[in-house]
């Protein structure tokens, strides 16, 4: 019997313009992870989460509880475990 295993939560936060935020998009859909996408240009409370966190631009990722500033592939994939 397999085990399933839970995804944890994922959220992008993104600009409108944003190259990379597009290549994180991308890249979270070719590995069917599901995410919540966060424009912060319309959403100033996220914006300052962000900033909070240490991320200073676009994309930022919010793994589980874990940030990541930036589109970092390698990041992503250990915390998601692909």
């Amino acid at each position: 019997m397999s085990e399933t295993k839970k995804q944890k939560r994922v959220v992008l936060f993104t600009a409108p313009g944003c190259h990379w935020c597009v290549t994180a998009k991308t890249y979270l859909k070719s590995h069917a992870i599901k995410f919540k996408n966060i424009d912060i240009s319309k959403d100033e409370s996220a914006s300052k989460d962000c900033q909070r966190h240490g991320c200073k631009g676009v994309p930022a990722i919010m793994i589980g509880s874990r940030w990541i500033c930036g589109f970092d592939k390698a990041k992503i994939a250990k915390e998601l475990g692909l």
